[in-house]
């Protein structure tokens, strides 16, 4: 919805700048929520503790990577470019946090 939503509505009002960052904002959230979906059924087969992590860094990453992305091109406020690396840094920990559990999963299975 924000894709579209960037594509044709905002097409026309935004600088090529500025609905990059847009695009951005909505690919890393897609990319994310894919992830978060695919996390979900990962854990009602194999619940661990990783995965939990995982699905608090991509959720805390979405919001506040992506979020201020969209907040940033919408309303101007360039201060908001600032907080954005902490919505990076959550995706990171979601995905060490994925690779862990991935790791914990080959441990079990002997290698």
């Amino acid at each position: 919805m924000c894709g579209a939503f960037g594509a044709h509505a905002l097409s026309s009002v935004l600088s090529p700048k500025d609905l990059s960052t847009w695009q951005t904002a909505v690919l890393y959230q897609f990319i994310h929520s894919l992830a978060l979906l695919a996390i979900g059924i990962w854990y009602l087969e194999r619940p661990a503790k990783s995965l939990k992590i995982a699905v608090w860094g991509f959720i805390s990453g979405i919001i506040i990577f992506s979020g201020s992305l969209f907040l940033l091109v919408a309303t101007d406020t360039r201060w908001l470019g600032a907080i954005t690396p902490i919505g990076g840094t959550a995706f990171i920990i979601g995905w060490i946090a994925t690779f862990v559990a991935a790791w914990n999963v080959s441990e079990h299975k002997g290698g």
